[in-house]
Formats: C-alpha cells, structure tokens, sequence
C-alpha cells in the first residue's frame, strides 16, 4: 500500500491534475454566481460532490494499465455499446430534446452514457491502431477503425438525437487518425464520403428542424433577424460579454447573469457569464488555463515512447479541443448552438466525473511508461 502512494505521488503528473482543478475551482465560482438568483447552494454543492467523485475516479484509473485494458478491448466495446443503447428504453430527454441521459435510482443524479463512452472510443481507437501502426494505411484497419466510428455515431444520432456529442466522436477519430499517420487518400475519400452522406442525414429525419435552423443561422442573415427566434441565445450570449468589457461588471453583480437572462448559463453558457462578470480579463484567464491542460496532455504524449500511448494522449486532447472551440465559438455566436458544455467550467456532475476519469488515463499513461511491452501490438493478429 505505502509503495501504491509512493508511486502515484512521484509520478503522477501534478501540473496537470492541478490546472484542472483550477479550472474546477474557476469554473465552481462561475457556476455558484449563475445560480445565485435562484437563491440556493444545490448546483455548486452538486459540482463539488462530482469533482470529489472524479478525483477519486482519477486515482484509481491512475493505476489502471491501459495497455492490459486495451487487451480487454472487444469486451469494453461491447460495454459502451450496451450502455448506450440503454437510452433506448431508459433515456431521458432534458429540455434540449436530446435523449441523452440515465436516470440513477435512489440518488438525484443521471448519467450521460456519450461521456464516458468517448473514453471507451478513444482507448479502442488507440488499440486498433497500435495494432496495425506498421500497415496504419491497410485496409482492414481502415474498416476497424471506420466501422467503430459509425456503430458509434449512429448509436448517439440514431437514439439520442444529439448530434453535437456525435461529432465530438468524429473530430476526435480525425485528429488521431491524422496523429496516428493516416495517408492523406482516405482524408479526401472520407471527404467524398461526407459529401454524400450528410444530405442524406440531412434529410432522413436524424437531424431535428431545430438542430438544422441553428447550422443555417451562421449563413443565412435572413433567418431571424430580430434575434428573438434561433438567433435569441447567441444574442443573450453576446450582450453579455461585451456588456462585461474588459474587466466585467463584478463577480455576482452581471446585470444578465443576476437576472438569470442569458439561456443555460451555468451549462452551455457560462462562457458568456464570465465575460459579463469577469470581462475579457476572465475569458482569457479562462482559455489560458484550458489551453494549458490540452497543451500538457499533448506534452505528456509526446514524451512517451509508447505509440497507444500517443494516441490515447491526442484523443483526449482532442476531444477536449473540439468542446474548447465550439463552446466559445458558440457564445461568440461563430458555431452553431449545438449543446456542447466548457469543460471543467459548465455544471454538469456528469461532464465532471468523466473528465477526471479522462485525466486519470492521461494520469496512467505516465504512471506505467512500458514501450518495451509495446512490442507486442507490433505484430499483426494471426
């Protein structure tokens, strides 16, 4: 036990679990002045109770060996698969009209099953390609790789309806897909590929009228111009951090946010709760410190030695870029309104408790620095 404690606290990588806990520790403050006017303590009392559960979650994944996981891969992907397709008859749909989410019984909580099935995705993922990282181009592991893509964004689209998770899974594959040294062939045939199967996504019913107004909405001027239909929560959004300027109005003093005006601002928008009470000084602040976490993942990775290593590094990365630049480009009113929380910021004891689980793997990665074994996913499968 005294040798476990002695290796998490030498080679745990501390510059990481303590940016993120900065960000937590930002993001509670954030989240306790978007909910003040509702005159209670429940979402942050809810927020540190998740954050306390995903430090635990992180010290136990720490020691998990992601490399012997990884041998486990059939059965874990059959887990994520199960777990999402539980939506099916048990999900639950919040007022986005997503059925995203699982009901706990006996405890006020729910879960949202996409989030921990990214974690799933991209230790599969990493595995697939370690496997074939000598042949990365050949076709059967273009059809793993691709086919497991698939099965899993057409769970998400096809039972849940969000498309905004769904393509956190897609950009995610195409960073390690690009990392992991896919030919610059399949890019363009995945692309031609694209080109074909969005109108008929478009049109098949998957996508929502509403998810296809707030695409538009970016290229069409003349869709809502009043700003009180699709166009009323970027509005809010904007209103409220230019209205903040450059040092903001005052934390618990935001005009909009006291008010409780601008849509889901301890969720989706508490970007825009920072620049209205922070100001730009605050939404800097806050990029800074995401920036930072993505940049020592990335670091982390490319001082390993292991290939699956790598990969799961920029996976993760990724995952947590894609979320980074459509949450801000949303509240600035540059991406379309599709439901993505900041990560470590937003409420949400779900999107909490799968992040520090994500951390714990990048946590393992460095406490069990074997490419040695990695020998053994050199050879092809007989």
């Amino acid at each position: 036990m005294n040798n476990a404690v002695r290796r998490f606290f030498t080679r745990t990588d501390w510059i990481l679990l303590g940016l993120c806990l900065a960000a937590s520790a930002f993001g509670a403050i954030m989240i306790s002045s978007a909910t003040n006017y509702l005159g209670g303590p429940y979402y942050v009392r809810t927020q540190i109770i998740a954050l306390f559960l995903g430090l635990i979650m992180y010290v136990i994944i720490s020691f998990v060996d992601m490399e012997i996981l990884a041998e486990h891969n059939t059965i874990i992907v059959i887990f994520a698969v199960v777990f999402l397709a539980m939506l099916y008859p048990f999900g639950y749909a919040d007022d986005t009209g997503n059925r995203s989410w699982l009901r706990v019984p006996g405890v006020d909580f729910m879960l949202q099953p996409a989030e921990y099935c990214k974690i799933i995705y991209i230790i599969a993922i990493a595995r697939i390609t370690s496997i074939y990282q000598e042949r990365i181009n050949s076709i059967p592991c273009i059809l793993r790789v691709g086919f497991l893509t698939g099965l899993f964004v057409l769970l998400i689209v096809g039972i849940s309806k969000d498309a905004g998770v769904a393509l956190i899974y897609v950009f995610t594959f195409i960073i390690m897909a690009v990392a992991g040294g896919f030919s610059a062939i399949w890019f363009a045939l995945g692309a031609v590929g694209l080109v074909i199967v969005v109108p008929i996504l478009w049109n098949s019913g998957l996508v929502r009228d509403d998810q296809k107004e707030r695409i538009m909405v970016l290229f069409d001027e003349s869709i809502d111009p009043s700003g009180i239909g699709v166009r009323w929560q970027t509005s809010r959004s904007l209103s409220a951090i230019t209205g903040g300027g450059f040092t903001g109005q005052g934390l618990y003093h935001g005009i909009q946010t006291q008010g409780g005006n601008i849509p889901a601002q301890r969720t989706d928008f508490i970007f825009a709760v920072i620049g209205e009470e922070l100001g730009y000084v605050g939404c800097i602040l806050c990029i800074a410190i995401l920036a930072a976490i993505v940049l020592r993942i990335i670091y982390i990775g490319v001082h390993t030695e292991s290939y699956f290593y790598r990969q799961i590094c920029v996976g993760i990365a990724g995952m947590l870029l894609f979320q980074i630049i459509v949450n801000i480009g949303m509240c600035l009113g540059l991406m379309p309104v599709i439901g993505l929380t900041l990560p470590f910021f937003s409420y949400g004891g779900s999107s909490m408790l799968s992040l520090f689980i994500a951390m714990g793997v990048i946590s393992s990665v460095r406490m069990h620095p074997s490419p040695d074994k990695q020998q053994r996913y050199i050879q092809l499968p007989v």
